[in-house]
């Protein structure tokens, strides 16, 4: 397998797994009752339901765009999104004490940077536009 194969492979394997714990996550502050995101959060619900729906479509973001080779440039912007969040998880964990548990955002940022920097610069997806100039 060359070079190139291998990073793909890892940047898809990570854009895989950031997917579904983005999906997970963003689900996750549409089902739980506003009275315990209330309890766990110093943030408004409101804002953690916007956060919610930011998570669920940067997850869409991060495969769909490479699956139907359509806007693949949005596959970097949706990980460079999450990235951002993921900064702010870091920042309020940490604001409210928990410094042990902002390990969790703060890996989950590095692995979004990880593919934002991948598919934008080192192996950027192709459209099916692209493809079928190549030919």
């Amino acid at each position: 397998m060359t070079r190139s194969k291998k990073l793909n492979a890892s940047l898809w394997t990570a854009q895989s797994v950031l997917a579904l714990v983005f999906l997970f996550s963003g689900a996750m502050k549409f089902v739980m009752p506003a009275a315990e995101i209330a309890k766990q959060s110093p943030l408004p619900v409101s804002f953690i339901h916007f956060i919610g729906v930011c998570e669920l479509l940067g997850a869409l973001g991060l495969v769909l765009p490479g699956l139907v080779h359509i806007r693949t440039g949005l596959t970097p912007l949706a990980a460079t999104g999450l990235v951002i969040i993921m900064i702010g998880a870091v920042v309020v964990t940490i604001a409210t004490g928990a410094v042990s548990m902002a390990a969790l955002p703060f890996v989950t940022g590095c692995l979004a940077t990880f593919v934002a920097y991948g598919r934008w610069r080192v192996a950027p997806l192709r459209d099916a536009t692209d493809n079928a100039r190549r030919a």
